[in-house]
């Protein structure tokens, strides 16, 4: 950390050189006595002519060459009548340009600025200025003023000018109030700022540290922080002492403001098995409304076998036509999806998932039935319609995701559902418990649902154990295909993988066909030799190309067979620095032009364009590209994701990660050709079977393992399974036990 004494310049704004609205990340160039300074840092709607006063330091950038880097960003209105002129011709005030700005000074000089604070209707005095033009202005600047206010007073809190802006465009010029009032309102999801932060404001706003709102908000804090954990819910009975001693507050306090989030809705409680369960409002809802939605659908369905004979025929005339004979198991999940209104199809690798998924959707299309193809990621999806040759679409892409909204909405729901007449959805163990909710909600009344997954697959990164819920509850026509085809018998990929499931170690001898085990003696060691079989053994034995076909994978971040040594050791050998090629440094990396990088969250907003010159939004948490082009000028980056290009600015570049070696979590829903699996010094709370199950099955003609026998063995013995509290299981069987 930079421990430099900051200094301070006082200057006029010459040029806005760069500012991004929607982070407040701005480049100016700044008249500091007879020295043009660059200051780089955030603010919000800059404009020339303003006075500032920055806090920072000096450095040098690599392309850029010296910046004054600030902290601190101070504005102060322009005070004489030609710096005022400046300023308003530059447009910082919407409806005023360089003639109207020349006008205005014209007539009040000095005190123009004043003016337009105080009486904006004196301003009509200025000819082509009209009683509604001359309110609009004051309005325009009585915004400003406020942005002012709110910088000023968060920056003082310690706030950091980017989440400054962020707070600012959620709640505009009454967030000054609102965070005296409550702080604790900055620790949402949206914002974000650690509880830790907002306690201290609040010790500095004099708020008692027993007040009800700092221990709602602590309440919040932890259901929230456990959701980040895949829990949907918590016990009443762990929460609560768990909420006193993170508050350091007795428990009868908790539990009093505990009784009064429930009064008001803020929480929610369920009671199931004997012990009462606490959730945040929105998990409640989406856990409830799932649930609702199947026992309506379950309890409305005709009875079974009506269609039977007309499916059972028309399955014959597909199976005749694809030139194939589906076995007895598979003909019972294809016909059972074709009555059913939720069916849900699961299997390991080998198992002809696939196949029976292409007779589901020849059968569909056979009795004119429309569909819709959706999984939980864009790789995900692009497979899905690589298999089935039909287009798949992300779940968001398919709900219509809006954008630029303050928390994530769709398009399509109950007002405006899906026209199809079945939803098949791959993929489902990573999906969490609000995206089902929003795909119910988008479902139209009579369409049928179909979901497709692998339920000893890790299950979703957010909240929620939908899939293994759905199956376990056993309301759910379900079949769960297991017999190994005898092609598939021929990959040791796949035996491998049932070995696994069956709590066996695969064979790590075998030294032929698309399985391989190189045992290493340290974790450095492992990543060297995952480094060369990357950048030349691999390429040199099977023509693959490191970008496009090799992934390696880790089950973890740290350690030197980690991904993120990893990545720094396949940067170095695959993409080395080079004079040809640009370069940026970002958050403590260096992005280049060629890098393989992987998008770290959900962005409905950025706009891409894809190679028929046609626009669209969205890029998603997972999709892995490649960085095509790093342009200092306009300072930003291209990356491409197959065929499309989406530009980031620098300071968005904290979306991107180096995807040279991804972690298993990330890696699911995507196939690759070629895996290599370092497992080697990884973390005890790693080492699990189905965390080597889902790195197993991600390689689709070659895997690699490097590293440890030993750590292979423990993870096949350690069976655990991540102890997720949810009760969608127990609401669909108090669902399913109602009378239509």
């Amino acid at each position: 950390m930079d421990q430099r004494p900051l200094e301070q310049l006082q200057g006029t704004v010459e040029d806005v050189v760069y500012h991004n609205g929607d982070t407040g990340f701005t480049v100016l160039a700044v008249s500091v006595g007879d020295e043009l300074v660059t200051v780089v840092g955030e603010t919000p709607d800059i404009a020339e002519g303003e006075e500032v006063t920055v806090s920072g330091s000096y450095g040098q950038h690599p392309s850029y060459g010296v910046q004054f880097k600030a902290q601190l960003i101070q504005r102060t209105l322009p005070s004489t009548a030609n710096a005022i002129v400046r300023y308003l011709a530059s447009g910082a005030i919407k409806g005023i340009g360089p003639a109207f700005a020349r006008r205005i000074v014209s007539v009040f000089g000095d005190k123009t600025l004043e003016v337009m604070e105080k009486d904006p209707q004196a301003l009509t005095q200025v000819r082509g200025i009209s009683p509604q033009k001359a309110e609009a202005i004051g309005q325009e600047y009585t915004r400003l003023f406020g942005i002012r206010t709110v910088m000023l007073f968060l920056t003082a809190q310690g706030i950091q000018p980017a989440l400054a802006i962020k707070i600012w465009k959620r709640w505009g010029a009454p967030a000054v109030d609102l965070i005296r009032q409550n702080p604790y309102v900055l620790c949402q999801d949206e914002i974000g700022l650690a509880f830790e932060e907002a306690d201290r404001m609040a010790g500095d706003f004099g708020l008692d540290p027993d007040s009800c709102r700092r221990v709602a908000a602590g309440v919040a804090y932890i259901l929230r922080h456990n959701a980040r954990q895949g829990h949907v819910c918590l016990p009443r009975d762990k929460l609560l002492p768990m909420a006193a001693s993170f508050l350091e507050l007795p428990g009868t306090l908790i539990e009093d403001s505990v009784a009064e989030m429930l009064g008001d809705g803020t929480l929610e409680a369920y009671e199931a098995g004997g012990r009462v369960y606490l959730y945040l409002d929105n998990l409640f809802r989406a856990e409830s409304y799932v649930a609702g939605r199947i026992g309506l659908m379950l309890r409305m369905a005709p009875p079974p076998g009506l269609s039977e004979a007309r499916d059972a025929k028309e399955l014959a005339a597909v199976e005749e036509a694809m030139g194939l004979t589906y076995d007895d198991l598979q003909r019972r999940a294809i016909l059972g999806a074709m009555e059913s209104p939720v069916f849900i199809l699961t299997g390991g690798p080998g198992t002809g998932k696939t196949t029976t998924l292409r007779g589901m959707l020849a059968l569909l299309e056979a009795r004119g039935e429309t569909f819709a193809l959706a999984a939980p990621t864009g790789r995900a999806a692009k497979r899905m319609t690589e298999v089935t040759g039909y287009e798949a679409k992300t779940i968001h892409r398919l709900l219509e995701v809006e954008p630029f909204q303050p928390s994530l909405t769709f398009k399509r729901g109950e007002k405006n559902p899906l026209p199809a007449d079945v939803i098949i959805v791959d993929e489902m163990s990573m999906v969490d418990i609000l995206i089902l909710e929003s795909l119910f909600r988008g479902l139209r009344l009579g369409a049928r649902l179909i979901l497709v997954g692998d339920s000893d697959q890790l299950p979703s990164v957010a909240a929620g154990n939908v899939l293994g819920d759905l199956i376990a509850g056993g309301q759910l026509p379900t079949v769960h295909l297991d017999r190994i085809f005898r092609q598939a018998q021929e990959s040791l990929i796949v035996t491998g993988a049932h070995d696994i499931v069956r709590g066996e170690v695969p064979n790590l001898d075998a030294r032929d066909r698309d399985f391989f085990f190189l045992e290493t003696r340290t974790p450095r060691e492992t990543g060297e030799l995952v480094a060369d079989l990357c950048a030349r053994r691999l390429p040199g034995s099977y023509g693959y190309s490191p970008l496009r076909d090799i992934q390696v994978i880790a089950p973890g971040k740290q350690g030197a067979a980690g991904t993120r040594e990893l990545n720094r050791l396949l940067q170095q050998r695959l993409n080395p620095p080079d004079r040809s090629k640009s370069q940026a440094e970002s958050f403590g990396r260096t992005l280049r032009e060629g890098d393989k990088v992987m998008q770290i969250r959900n962005n409905y907003d950025v706009v891409w364009t894809n190679d028929q010159g046609e626009q669209g939004q969205g890029v998603f948490n997972g999709d892995i590209g490649v960085i095509e082009m790093i342009d200092p000028p306009s300072k930003t980056i291209l990356v491409r994701y197959d065929d499309l290009l989406v530009p980031y600015p620098f300071d968005a570049a904290d979306q991107l990660e180096h995807a040279y070696a991804i972690t298993i979590h990330k890696s699911q829903g995507s196939e690759f050709e070629a895996v290599v699996l370092p497992l080697m010094g990884c973390h005890p709370n790693l080492l699990y079977r189905n965390l080597l199950y889902t790195g197993f099955t991600r390689a689709k003609s070659l895997l690699i393992v490097a590293g440890s026998r030993t750590e292979v063995a423990a993870m096949v013995r350690n069976n655990r399974r991540t102890l997720r509290y949810t009760n969608l299981r127990a609401m669909l069987e108090e669902q399913c036990a109602q009378p239509l």
